[in-house]
């Protein structure tokens, strides 16, 4: 049999969240068991915020539409669409959209997101 050479990804998964945010998953360990690289366009929703985490995987942010704020350490960072940042593993970080519009984003991490190495603290 032919080995193929690409794949379309027609259906990423919709991560479950309880905040209000949209995760779709193209490519990862929960749409296609990928544990090198995580792809997946997000949608997070004016006000949203998420603890402080420490992931063990570089994670790079490319805003689409809309403002993103990062808490790295203690520096304070906006971006907007057009601007894209990579946080390196093993840094604080936190992830907010404290804005009044949506922000479209796509996020990718190296290796692979997971919830065990993403090390988020206790809200």
């Amino acid at each position: 049999m032919k080995e193929k050479k690409y794949t379309i990804q027609k259906s990423p998964f919709i991560v479950p969240t309880t905040d209000g945010k949209l995760i779709e998953e193209h490519f990862g360990l929960a749409s296609d068991k990928n544990s090198e690289i995580s792809i997946a366009h997000m949608v997070a929703p004016p006000k949203w915020n998420e603890p402080f985490q420490t992931p063990e995987f570089d994670e790079y942010t490319y805003v689409i539409k809309g403002r993103k704020q990062f808490i790295i350490d203690n520096d304070i960072v906006t971006l907007e669409a057009g601007q894209s940042i990579k946080i390196k593993k093993n840094v604080r970080v936190q992830y907010s959209n404290p804005f009044t519009e949506p922000c479209e984003y796509i996020a990718i991490c190296l290796p692979a997101f997971s919830i065990n190495s993403v090390n988020r603290e206790d809200s």
